[in-house]
């Protein structure tokens, strides 16, 4: 029951690890807690899945889920470690994980889990059992069904997108390393947020935005996907943010500039008014019947 997938990034002061979330919607609120010294500085990287805001799920609310945590071996997948156990979440046991991962000298002795100062995990989650329905509607808590797009499993409604994204670049995978499937699938996912993104106006995207987008860019070529064009497509909003952001600036001060001048004209204004009252006053006729009338 897996509809859902996430990357995100947790930079340590030595290492970052980047973790691949897999998860199903009906899960409740989902956190990956990592320890990289150990839960109990026992020397272990330590990993725990985690129900955040407990209180505000449904009283006798339980979920009867197998939980898989993976340390990717980056460079043969045979060699990537496993551990799963399934295990019921629940008001009081809202947190469970794996206290010890890898020994930290065994995660720096062997080859292919710290690459690059990046350690991959790979979180799945499969939802076995459901006590007690959270506030969502019945749509949101239905299966999607996965599609096969040369390799990559994608959501229904993103084929389309997938589909003209390989026939516009034959080559974006000739040279794609990443052969788990649920790690293709991230990445995927990101791709197409990535673009996504950049599609969007300048004025919809912030600076911090845009350097979001240069480091998931820069994960993703490192997976050996090939995004010359999307770089360059990074460039170039990059540049028309700096001339929206430059002609703003332009306009604050031409505008400054203007306000004293605006100010002369409400002035002026004024006074033509006040000038055009005594002019219809000049203007009015005398009444000399008025004067008679009082002499009589």
């Amino acid at each position: 029951m897996i509809n859902c997938f996430l990357i995100f990034f947790v930079q340590f002061r030595v290492y970052r690890i980047i973790f691949f979330y897999c998860f199903s919607i009906v899960f409740a609120c989902r956190r990956i807690k990592a320890f990289p010294k150990g839960y109990y500085n026992n020397d272990n990287i330590s990993l725990f899945v985690d129900v955040p805001h407990k209180e505000s799920l449904p009283i006798g609310w339980r979920r009867h889920a197998k939980i898989s945590l993976t340390l990717v071996n980056q460079f043969s997948e045979k060699l990537s470690q496993l551990k799963e156990r399934q295990q019921w979440f629940n008001q009081k046991l809202s947190s469970w994980g794996f206290l010890a991962m890898i020994p930290l000298t065994e995660l720096h002795a062997r080859k292919g889990f710290l690459v690059n100062g990046e350690l991959k995990v790979v979180a799945k989650i499969d939802v076995l059992e459901v006590v007690g329905k959270l506030d969502v509607s019945q749509e949101s808590l239905s299966v999607v069904e996965t599609v096969d797009v040369n390799g990559f499993q994608v959501l229904p409604s993103q084929v389309e997108s997938v589909k003209r994204l390989f026939e516009k670049h034959q080559d974006i995978v000739s040279k794609f390393r990443l052969k788990n499937p649920y790690l293709k699938t991230a990445c995927m996912n990101v791709l197409l947020s990535l673009i996504q993104t950049l599609c969007q106006s300048p004025q919809e995207l912030s600076n911090d935005g845009l350097s979001d987008a240069g480091v998931a860019l820069e994960y993703l070529i490192e997976t050996g996907l090939k995004l010359d064009w999307l770089e360059k497509k990074l460039g170039e909003v990059k540049e028309k943010k700096k001339k929206e952001e430059a002609c703003l600036v332009r306009l604050r001060e031409m505008d400054e500039q203007l306000q004293p001048f605006k100010k002369r004209c409400l002035d002026i204004e004024d006074q033509i008014s006040k000038e055009k009252e005594e002019l219809l006053a000049a203007r009015k006729p005398l009444s000399l019947y008025d004067d008679i009338d009082n002499i009589v």
